[in-house]
């Protein structure tokens, strides 16, 4: 069995929660029969930033990354499967969970910087 809609499965579970855009995975998870080839994070809320900080959720540092990961999935995920993640797919999630954190005016600054 192989679990390909984590979009639709990420919206029905969080209606209201920010989404990231989904991330193919380079090497999927395998539980068993399933195999997990995409993942949705969610934005997180407050509490799930928990002793976390978020300047090296900025900086995209792998420990806080991959502390989150397993709190904002969809599917969940737990967290040796968060640390058995490829590295492009460990980037791919810290890009995301970066876009979380950025303001509007970080999002247009961030595009004109990417076009010139």
């Amino acid at each position: 069995m192989t679990d390909k809609s984590a979009p639709e499965a990420a919206q029905a579970a969080a209606p209201n929660a920010k989404l990231s855009d989904s991330i193919t995975l380079a090497e999927p998870i395998v539980r068993g029969e399933t195999s997990i080839t995409e993942l949705v994070l969610r934005k997180p809320k407050a509490g799930e930033l928990r002793g976390l900080s978020i300047q090296e959720l900025m900086n995209a540092r792998a420990t806080a990354t991959l502390d989150l990961l397993p709190r904002i999935t969809m599917p969940p995920i737990t967290q040796p499967e968060a640390d058995a993640l490829e590295p492009e797919d460990l980037a791919a999630c810290s890009g995301a969970i970066i876009d979380f954190f950025l303001t509007p005016a970080d999002r247009t600054q961030m595009k004109k910087m990417l076009r010139a």
